[in-house]
């Protein structure tokens, strides 16, 4: 398997998106139905300010995975959100981390 980086970038009209608990809750849904997506979550520039973008690491064997677990995930509007994937290797391979 491969680790994949995707670096989300948001339009100021996602917010109404994030703020529709609906569209929230279906999007936590899907990624506990989902492994694959190890990690994830919101970008903010500081702490006090609006969520900007967010960021998932997902471990599967093919670019064309991500970009179908993307195209499927209830946030994902393009109008509102453009997306990077990039492939990630771990440094300190031998040690785990706990978030």
């Amino acid at each position: 398997m491969t680790r994949w980086v995707v670096i989300f970038k948001d339009t100021a009209d996602m917010l109404d998106v994030r703020a529709r608990k609906d569209l929230r809750d279906e999007h936590v849904a899907y990624a506990k139905k989902h492994p694959e997506l190890l990690i994830g979550g919101g970008l903010k520039p500081e702490t006090d300010e609006d969520f900007c973008g967010a960021l998932w690491v997902v471990e599967v064997a093919t670019k064309a995975e991500v970009e179908e677990l993307v195209a499927n995930d209830p946030f994902y509007f393009p109008a509102h959100r453009e997306f990077e994937i990039f492939t990630w290797g771990k440094l300190l391979e031998d040690q785990s981390a706990t978030l």
